[in-house]
């Protein structure tokens, strides 16, 4: 037979009535008991959440991680739906005028997350280089796109990789 203990720490109550609030709530009075029966806690978190992995493992590059290199031109980087980390380099020359961007663009309407443009009145301007790694979502009918004019403006090198659905469960990579 367990042997029951009554607790009284006024800590531990304002924590579990915190917690949890149909347990009594903030109503004075209210005796929390321990047993000498030891019950195991399993914590489920990240697994009830769809991952196993820390966040940083999560989003390592595989082999469903695709590269695409955009120079004088507009490319498609990305067309399904879902969150997606993107990933690269911009490489700018020493031109006096041009854009290197990412947006996003919905057919109609283009929203830039991305830009390494540059406007001036000289054309000697010394060539830069801009890492950059972020996530984006995407929804129905939204693509990622990439472009790079003139062509002797540079180089955007991109690479993506999913890592949720449009539902938010994780995208392990790919194997794992």
């Amino acid at each position: 037979m367990a042997q029951e203990f009554t607790i009284k720490s006024q800590q531990i109550e304002d924590k579990i009535n915190q917690l949890l609030p149909s347990q009594g709530g903030f109503q004075p009075g209210v005796d929390f008991s321990a047993s000498t029966m030891v019950i195991p806690t399993i914590d489920l978190t990240e697994s009830a959440e769809g991952s196993s992995l820390r966040l940083d493992l999560q989003k390592a590059m595989d082999f469903a991680t695709s590269f695409t290199h955009v120079n004088n031109s507009t490319q498609t980087l990305v067309s399904t739906t879902g969150f997606y980390r993107v990933f690269g380099t911009s490489i700018r020359g020493d031109v006096a005028n041009g854009s290197i961007k990412i947006f996003l663009d919905d057919g109609t309407t283009q929203k830039t997350v991305f830009s390494d443009s540059i406007t001036a009145n000289s054309t000697s301007i010394p060539p830069t280089s801009v890492i950059f790694d972020f996530v984006v979502f995407l929804s129905a009918g939204i693509e990622l796109k990439g472009s790079s004019t003139p062509s002797n403006l540079g180089d955007l090198n991109v690479a993506t990789r999913q890592i949720a659905d449009i539902t938010g469960n994780l995208t392990n990579p790919l194997n794992f």
